[in-house]
């Protein structure tokens, strides 16, 4: 009888194919490092990655044949429309290019969460071309971000507000200004409805705007005049529309489109030819007669297609952005005022490093400038609000997400579990707790025939 082989012995030892290889035929994924080191023919791999937010998308020729990448165009409820801009090969590119998926996004990705946000780079996965569905299974790096409205990948902001019907308010229009002014991205103030007012009251406002260290531009959608100097500005960008309702947001970006002619040969065509409910024309409303206050038109983020391969994002109208990235150290550097008051006195600084600028001592700072009531408020606020999230989370917070090493040293991220759901407790702790139930049942039985033993002896 032969002896029985080991289990070393019986089995082939495992010899990994050469490296630059399409990755989509190795059995699993490779770490990461190993991907950013490879050669230029090796291509990532285009299932969900560790740190997959901060990769490029993939070549096609890196794609599974049910897969494709695109751009997120919209999002409403639980479904988002991507456009499509690569697929895998064997697919015709140029059927496929510029069409939309109605897709849902993976729960995995919710579980972890990674938001998909209107504008990001996504991989859609279980495409139907024929029913024009897919998955998003990851999404791909971002250069910018904006959280009121929240759009990915964002060039330029236009802050819209308007001459009359809504009139502008200086602490809304200050609000929105450190919204902008905080994320980084640069914007653009417009004044539109220029035909509602006299030559007197723009240029108070132009004067005025100055002051606070804004070049603003102005313009009239309804005599469609004054676009010139922002159609340079939006040229192959995507760009975010913001402002409260009322302002005329959709009546700007509906004149913007018009102006431009789309050729066929541009992938966008065929979304515009379809006029379809996200990438047609926006619907308009009217302002309040009662309250003289713009109604909720816009009700979800969408990407606009224009000439040139831009965006224009139309978003819905809000009167009080959150400036939850803004903190009390960061809020003076959104204030132009500040800032050239801080730069007319170089080389000489604050006397402190943490100096908020309330008039402390060694201050450099002035209070005698208009917005400074606006700053004083929203450095309350900002505090107060700091204080709250210092007392509920704390100085450290563990993360809702975890990394777990797989095979090869690849880090996936996964869920973290709430303990109090998941946990399973301890038989040493079910025990304790049994004997602690007794112990209790005991105390009261004593306590009952304790009380019965004085009741008999007052009789007595």
């Amino acid at each position: 009888m032969l002896p029985f082989p080991s289990t070393a012995a019986a089995l082939p030892r495992l010899r990994l194919p050469p490296l630059p290889i399409p990755l989509r035929h190795y059995p699993f994924p490779l770490p990461l490092l190993l991907l950013r080191g490879a050669s230029s023919s090796t291509h990532h791999h285009p299932r969900l990655l560790p740190q997959a937010a901060s990769l490029p998308p993939p070549p096609p020729d890196a794609l599974l044949p049910s897969q494709a990448t695109g751009l997120v165009a919209a999002s409403q409820a639980n479904f988002m429309r991507v456009i499509v801009d690569a697929v895998p090969p064997g697919h015709d590119l140029e059927r496929h290019r510029g069409s939309d998926l109605l897709c849902v996004v993976r729960a995995l990705l919710k579980k972890i969460r990674r938001r998909v946000l209107v504008g990001d780079r996504v991989l859609v996965g279980a495409v139907d071309w024929a029913d024009r569905r897919g998955m998003i299974e990851d999404v791909f790096e971002r250069r910018t971000e904006v959280a009121d409205p929240p759009v990915a990948n964002v060039d330029r902001l236009v802050v819209l507000f308007s001459l009359d019907q809504p009139k502008p308010e200086p602490a809304m229009l200050t609000r929105f200004l450190v919204e902008a002014e905080s994320t980084g991205i640069p914007f653009v103030l417009v004044f539109n409805k220029v035909e509602l007012v006299d030559e007197q009251t723009i240029a108070y406002w132009r004067d005025r705007l100055k002051s606070w260290g804004y070049d603003p531009l102005f313009l009239s959608v309804d005599q469609q005049s004054g676009f010139s100097a922002l159609e340079e500005m939006l040229k192959g960008q995507t760009t975010v529309v913001v402002g409260p309702s009322g302002v005329g947001k959709s009546s700007l970006i509906n004149a913007l489109r018009c102006y431009q002619d789309i050729s066929e040969e541009d992938p966008i065509h065929k979304l515009v030819e379809q006029n379809s409910k996200w990438f047609g024309e926006q619907r308009v409303g009217t302002v309040s007669k009662k309250s003289g206050k713009g109604k909720h038109t816009t009700r979800h983020v969408s990407l606009l297609p224009i000439a040139g391969g831009g965006f224009l994002a139309d978003t819905p109208g809000f009167n009080q952005p959150s400036l939850m990235k803004v903190t009390k150290k960061s809020l003076a550097e959104t204030f132009p005022e500040i800032r050239k008051m801080l730069k007319e006195n170089e080389p000489s600084k604050c006397l402190f490093n943490d100096c908020v600028h309330l008039g402390e001592h060694g201050c450099v700072v002035k209070g005698d400038w208009e917005r400074y009531p606006y700053y004083l408020q929203m450095l309350d606020e900002i505090k107060i609000r700091e204080e709250i999230q210092l007392r509920t989370f704390g100085t450290k917070r563990e993360g809702d997400v975890r990394y777990k090493t797989g095979v090869m040293g690849v880090k996936q991220a996964e869920p973290r579990l709430e303990l109090k759901k998941h946990r399973r407790v301890s038989r040493k702790k079910i025990n304790q707790s049994i004997l602690d139930e007794i112990d209790d049942d005991l105390d009261d039985l004593d306590d009952d025939y304790l009380f019965d033993v004085k009741q008999r002896s007052r009789k007595r």
